[in-house]
């Protein structure tokens, strides 16, 4: 591994690069900070991809996109004097040591959930109306979810036993199933985002991230797919010519591969 020095270089020639970079080529001098945007979430999922795949390799390499696009937005907002990289370091560093006075003030916390608390209380007396402010809109609703549940957890808003939850999850399906008797569509999609919402805040009490394990899931579901599709091509017989009972018998070999 490398040592400050050499870290402090590292990231000294990626500065220079994107400077020429941003002077010679044609694709990069024309760039702004709206047309980078969907490539930046598009980099944030592959490397989210690369973690759930536990790809040492792929990570580095993905954050090195990740890296690159922050350089590349602080390069755009040097050009109108808005902020530079210095800024945006200066910025973040500043927030860590505010919103941590357990190590760079007296405050004593003992434990994580103290530092969370101690964290949105912070927020708040920055100006933040609501503890909800720092949820992006554009999250998908999965994540957005579990961000919410988790930052109103933040200021003491919770089950105190999973148990509690998880007779909510029950409540709502008990819900949702009423509904469904009743074939009110819109009432069936409410009740059924509650089904979701109580399931996400479960994954919580249970230490499970919900996005990861439903992608690990559409992983699971993927590569068990995929095998069925290659022995549907080895038999010389279409998958919509094959009854589910066949199709389920590569399926039983797929999960115990």
């Amino acid at each position: 591994m490398s040592d400050k020095t050499a870290q402090l270089k590292a990231f000294e020639r990626l500065l220079i690069i994107m400077d020429e970079l941003r002077e010679q080529c044609p694709w990069d001098k024309k760039q702004t900070m709206e047309s980078l945007r969907h490539l930046t979430i598009e980099e944030v999922y592959e490397l989210g991809d690369a973690i759930l795949d536990d790809d040492l390799d792929e990570v580095k390499k993905e954050l090195g996109d990740v890296l690159l696009h922050i350089v590349f937005y602080s390069k755009i907002g040097s050009e109108t004097n808005a902020f530079d990289i210095a800024d945006v370091c200066h910025s973040i560093s500043d927030k860590l040591v505010e919103r941590h006075p357990h190590i760079y003030a007296d405050v004593k916390v003992d434990n994580e959930d103290d530092v969370k608390r101690n964290w949105e209380q912070l927020k708040l007396k920055e100006g933040k109306k609501s503890v909800l402010e720092g949820v992006p809109k554009s999250l998908p609703a999965m994540v957005k979810a579990n961000r919410i549940q988790d930052k109103v957890a933040g200021v003491g808003f919770d089950w105190e036993k999973s148990e509690q939850v998880f007779e909510k999850v029950e409540e709502e399906l008990a819900e949702l199933k009423s509904e469904i008797a009743k074939g009110n569509k819109d009432a069936i999609e409410s009740e059924f985002g509650d089904v979701l919402f109580s399931m996400i805040n479960y994954a919580r009490f249970l230490n499970v991230n919900p996005e990861n394990a439903l992608e690990r899931t559409n992983k699971k579901f993927i590569k068990r797919f995929q095998y069925l599709e290659r022995k549907s091509k080895e038999l010389d017989k279409p998958l919509k010519d094959m009854t589910l009972s066949e199709m389920d018998i590569f399926w039983e070999e797929a999960k115990s591969l």
